[in-house]
This record gives C-alpha cells, structure tokens and sequence, in this order.
C-alpha cells in the first residue's frame, strides 16, 4: 500500500507522509507522570517537555530528569520549526530563578536541564535571569548536575560570560540544521553565530554540546559536514533526531529518517572524535541528558 497520499496547501500540492511505526508512542498515563505534571502546573512554571510536545516526557521524568523553560513562553523569534509562541513577551519574573530551583527541590531531579525562550526584547537578552536561575538552583540542589540550552545571546561574548560563571556542568546551544537549510528554518539566527558561540564556550574550558534535527530536506553528505562543523568548533555532545512538524503552520517533513541511518550517524560521530553522540528518531536536546553527564565523567578519568 502506498504510504503517502496527495494533500493540497493553496495552490501547491504537497505530499503528506504516514508516521512510520517507529515513532508511534504511546502516551503516558502513570501516577508518576500526573504527579510531575501537576507540580510543574501548580509551580507556574514552562517546560519544553510540554511546550515542544516532547515524546519522551515520561521517559525522562521517571529517570528524574526535567526540562525547564525561563523568561516565559513567548518568543520574539518565530523559527519555522518549534511549536513555542512568538510574540512580544511578558515583563521578567525575578522571582522565577527561586521557583525553578524550588521546584527541582520538590521533583528531587538527579539532573535538571533548563533552556529559555529567545529575549531579544531585552538589553541583556535574558542573561541576568540565566546566570540568577543556575545560581539559585546549585544553592539549593548541590547534588543537582545541570545542562543549560541558550540562545546564541546575538554572539555577545559578555553575556555567554554571565552564563558560564555561573558554572553548569554542560552549556548547550543547537545549531538545529545544515548549513544550506538555516536561512529557510531560523529566523534570525545564523549557522555561523551558532559555531562561534559553541566554539567560545569550547574555548572557556566548558563542555560544549549542540543538536541537531532531520527530515527536513538535508543530505547525508550536509549532515556530515556540519558534524564535522560542529567538532571543530569544540562540540564534545551531539544529538541528532527526527523533526516533528507540530502543526500545519509549520514546516513539513520532508522525510522520515530510518533508524538504522540514525545509527550510522551514530557510529560516524563517535569516529570522527565527539564523546557522546545520542542519535535516534525520539532523541531530542535534551534526551538522557543525564547519561551524557556520567559518560563524559568516566571518559575524563
């Protein structure tokens, strides 16, 4: 049976491709995952988990790992790709740094992973509030290991800074595509920024890690490259998973990736140098993010 029927957008015709059977999940319904739900409602808080439709929600949180959205959840990009608001933000929450780290108290995470909304509407882009939120969560949760996903910080060295003095055991940035698709997905940021601030947070002693996402027109050849891209910019972690398209306003799939060739990235990553690669259909930026942690501890013994 054909897999694919003909659907119409205006005057264009598009092809709509069935799901395979390798990223149909079933969806979670345990007391665990209610109960992190709730606390995440009841907190006031914003989580990619939610807000990025994450299919591996439930995955992560019984493994006592979350990820937390700061600085709201509206953003003043509209990539073509992500499923979060655009728009002009809400006023900073200065108390929200304490929320987070309380929360992540109450959830009693192992590993916490925290990212934001990009703030071009404000002078420092957010990075007060970044630097606030590692701070405040170490103080409460010494025993916490963190990975912080920013936003390029328009290339900004001293506000990158803010975020590395604040010491998170993994600074991760993603430069989400190839080369060549970056002007069609992003909307104002740039392949090139995204490696000069991997290779700026490389270069101050932190470990880099960057994801990528596939399906949406790139070539293997283009993926490679950009791997190799992103090693010489210090890239030590490296993701690489399938793009969803979250709804009809977004980008579409151009192909589903098997995952056997997820595999061979895989296997093509760990050969060219990177410490860590997670690559699948499900894997996102932040997918076992707690493994990365130990890896790169027993690699660095």
């Amino acid at each position: 049976m054909d897999q694919t029927k003909e659907i119409n957008i205006g005057v264009k015709t598009q092809r709509k491709i069935s799901k395979p059977d390798w990223l149909k999940i079933q969806l979670p319904n345990t007391a665990d995952y209610k109960w992190m739900n709730n606390t995440i409602r009841d907190n006031k808080l914003h989580t990619i988990c939610t807000s990025g439709k994450c299919p591996n929600a439930a995955e992560c949180w019984s493994a006592g790992t979350a990820t937390f959205m700061i600085l709201g959840d509206i953003c003043t990009r509209s990539c073509k790709f992500c499923n979060v608001k655009t728009g002009k933000p809400n006023a900073v929450d200065s108390k929200e740094p304490f929320r987070i780290a309380r929360s992540i108290e109450i959830m009693k995470l192992k590993h916490a992973v925290i990212t934001s909304v990009d703030r071009d509407d404000l002078p420092d882009g957010g990075a007060a509030i970044w630097a606030e939120t590692i701070r405040k969560t170490k103080e409460k949760n010494p025993n916490t290991t963190m990975e912080v996903l920013i936003p390029d910080f328009n290339g900004l060295h001293h506000l990158i800074d803010q975020v590395i003095e604040a010491k998170p055991e993994v600074i991760s940035h993603n430069i989400e595509t190839v080369r060549r698709l970056t002007p069609i997905i992003r909307t104002k940021a740039k392949y090139d920024l995204s490696l000069k601030v991997l290779k700026y947070i490389a270069d101050k002693g932190m470990v880099a890690k960057s994801g990528m996402m596939l399906g949406l027109g790139e070539t293997e050849k283009e993926v490679i490259e950009s791997m190799d891209d992103l090693l010489k910019a210090g890239v030590s972690v490296l993701t690489i998973g399938q793009y969803l398209q979250p709804s009809k306003e977004h980008l579409p799939i151009s192909e589903y990736v098997t995952p056997e060739q997820f595999e061979n990235y895989k296997k093509i990553g760990l050969e060219m140098g990177f410490k860590y690669v997670e690559s699948g259909p499900l894997v996102r930026s932040s997918y076992h993010a707690e493994e990365h942690i130990n890896a790169l501890k027993q690699k660095n013994c």
